[in-house]
């Protein structure tokens, strides 16, 4: 099964299939990031439940009195976790884009857990730095984590569909993402009661600065759409019990630039049709170590062939990119 935009692939099936069904989903893999850089993970064995209680949770949140919501906003500007109101966020800026801000709200947490080697003063203050967690509703801790650890395993096994798919030995990304730095993000795109202003999105567009993004959209929502070869614009439709995945900035450089990390944006619903549209989304962005060096792979230079780009500490690399936009 597949779809133009983001082909399908049975994660369980390249798990527990032969070496001939590896290979030939592993190719898939490889022909979707190289063109769309985007596809979508079936069978991907997040428990039900997980997902349920985070998506029931995050709309009770989104729900409640903006002044309540405001109880856990960011605390600073730059400040890379808590709740951002309506309109405090220009994606496009990360590429220079001179926009109005993004017709959106957020909630944003980083890691679950301080890694015991990790000692770098920037690194504690951006990356691990508290999130200020919401206390309504009472459940909203709980399921955040669950889902965040849920993800980050399931990034992991990506990471290794993806090894295979570069021609890696599978454990190739483990050493680099033992100890990630992802972000998961809760977005609600309100309903529009005004006109937008001249080039003002529900989300600008722009790449996303990992590994990869695992993104689960509301069932029946409509705008995101990804840019395509020829630069025109492609809408990506959810598809039913699977995860959209994308390829971010630091995978294209490992690869580089054999794998796309795809200009995408969130358009705002078409005023005939439905003007007061919601829309909501989870995403996770998957980010290496704080200190992993991300160099181009040599199965992604032909002999003789130099990287086009330098290497670069994840970290250090995803704070520049954050900070543009806020």
């Amino acid at each position: 099964m597949s779809t133009e935009a983001a082909p399908v692939i049975d994660l369980a099936a390249f798990e527990n299939g032969s070496s001939h069904i590896r290979a030939a989903i592993a190719k898939s893999v490889d022909d979707a990031c190289r063109t769309t850089g985007f596809l979508a993970i079936t069978h991907h064995g997040v428990a039900p439940h997980v997902i349920d209680n985070m998506w029931t949770t995050m709309q009770q949140f989104f729900d409640l009195p903006v002044d309540t919501k405001n109880l856990s906003r960011v605390p600073s500007h730059g400040y890379p976790y808590g709740y951002m109101g309506n309109e405090a966020e220009t994606l496009a800026a990360s590429r220079g884009d001179a926009t109005p801000p993004d017709l959106k709200e957020t909630f944003n947490g980083g890691p679950t857990l301080i890694p015991k080697h990790i000692t770098d003063k920037t690194a504690l203050d951006f990356c691990y730095a508290q999130t200020p967690w919401p206390t309504q509703p009472i459940s909203f801790t709980t399921a955040w984590s669950n889902y965040y650890n849920e993800m980050e395993s399931l990034a992991t096994r990506i990471m290794r569909l993806f090894a295979v798919a570069l021609h890696l030995d599978e454990n190739f990304f483990d050493s680099y993402i033992s100890s990630p730095i992802s972000a998961l993000r809760a977005l609600n795109y309100p309903p529009q009661q005004h006109a937008p202003k001249p080039g003002q999105l529900r989300a600008g567009a722009h790449s996303d600065y990992g590994s990869l993004t695992i993104l689960l959209p509301q069932s029946d929502s409509r705008g995101l759409e990804i840019q395509r070869l020829d630069n025109s614009w492609q809408e990506v439709l959810p598809i039913p019990d699977a995860f959209i995945i994308n390829i971010g900035d630091l995978m294209a450089r490992w690869t580089n630039n054999r794998w796309r990390s795809t200009l995408h944006r969130v358009v705002n619903p078409d005023q005939q049709h439905d003007p007061t549209s919601r829309r909501q989304s989870i995403a996770y962005f998957h980010q290496p170590n704080w200190d992993a060096t991300i160099t181009t792979i040599n199965t992604c230079l032909q002999p003789g062939e130099q990287s086009a780009f330098e290497p670069v500490d994840s970290g250090p690399y995803l704070m520049s990119k954050f900070t543009s936009t806020v």
